[in-house]
């Protein structure tokens, strides 16, 4: 079968969507890798991303038949879904924690210099950071991986905190100083994930999809999102959740925080493969209560 599959162009997008494709590839599929630009590509480079602006463009591309997958960071993906697609596989998940990284390689967030700057443009790691250290001076800090990066090592900030999960897969883990503990920045739910997304109605391909959908990383995923969605929140909310499923066993952790440092929250919960949604759920909701989340 040929597929098309559409990605954008940045490094990070294009070395997720090449390691899918060469899984098709694998199992004697024809793979045509199409580039769109989304709106994540052309705002500049210093304003604050939006919902959705990283996957819009190519879920448009998917529904009207220009591409026939799309490859995803499932963090991005918004709660609403539309109605005519289908996330088809969850793969084999990254690490999803968060990293700290600075330019001498060695540091932790308890060793940065008193008022030192890190660099992110995450509401969620801004206040996780704060509460953990009230005198680091977040900087407000956009763009890919290469180009947060290269300011870190221009020395426009002392350290950044970014996913693992990209470095990892870019070949840069060596950069990481530190991979955070979830109880002390609790990961965007679904960090690390990949989203294998297809038409509904493309009955055939969602069933040669399957073969790559991991079923545990789907169950965690899914809670890890019903959370965000108790909350009220988006993909931008200062919300983490990390879920782990292993047979019938699981376990999760959550952690809420304003912005500003203010109002941390962190809890585990434990329970059955089974009750993992409704329990995220009602966790979710109690964060809520708890949090201001602003």
């Amino acid at each position: 079968m040929k597929i098309r599959l559409g990605t954008r162009g940045s490094t990070l997008a294009l070395a997720q969507s090449h390691w899918f494709a060469e899984r098709l590839r694998a199992v004697g599929h024809e793979v045509e890798l199409i580039r769109i630009v989304t709106e994540g590509d052309v705002r500049p480079i210093d304003t604050e991303p939006g919902e959705g602006i990283f996957v819009a463009a190519i879920a448009s591309a998917l529904a009207r038949g220009e591409i026939d997958v799309a490859v995803h960071s499932a963090k991005d993906v918004p709660l609403d879904e539309e109605a005519e697609l289908v996330i088809a596989a969850y793969p084999e998940r990254a690490d999803p924690r968060d990293a700290l990284v600075t330019r001498s390689g060695s540091e932790s967030i308890a060793t940065l210099a008193p008022h030192a700057t890190v660099g992110t443009d995450s509401p969620r790691r801004a206040g996780f950071l704060r509460a953990a250290r009230p005198d680091l001076r977040v900087v407000p800090l956009h763009g890919n991986v290469d180009t947060r990066l290269r300011r870190l090592d221009a020395g426009e900030v002392d350290s950044v905190v970014i996913a693992c999960a990209g470095l990892d897969r870019l070949g840069r883990g060596d950069r990481i100083d530190q991979r955070l503990d979830p109880n002390l920045v609790t990961p965007a739910p679904a960090q690390g994930a990949l989203a294998i997304q297809a038409r509904r109605s493309d009955t055939t391909l969602i069933g040669l999809l399957a073969a790559h959908d991991q079923p545990d990383i789907r169950h965690a995923v899914g809670a890890e999102r019903r959370v965000l969605s108790a909350t009220g929140g988006t993909c931008r909310a200062p919300v983490g959740a990390l879920a782990s499923v292993d047979g019938d066993r699981f376990t999760m952790v959550i952690g809420g925080v304003n912005s500003d440092g203010t109002d941390f929250r962190v809890e585990s919960i434990h329970g059955t493969r089974s009750e993992a949604i409704a329990m995220a759920d009602a966790a979710g909701r109690r964060l809520a209560g708890a949090v201001m989340l602003r």
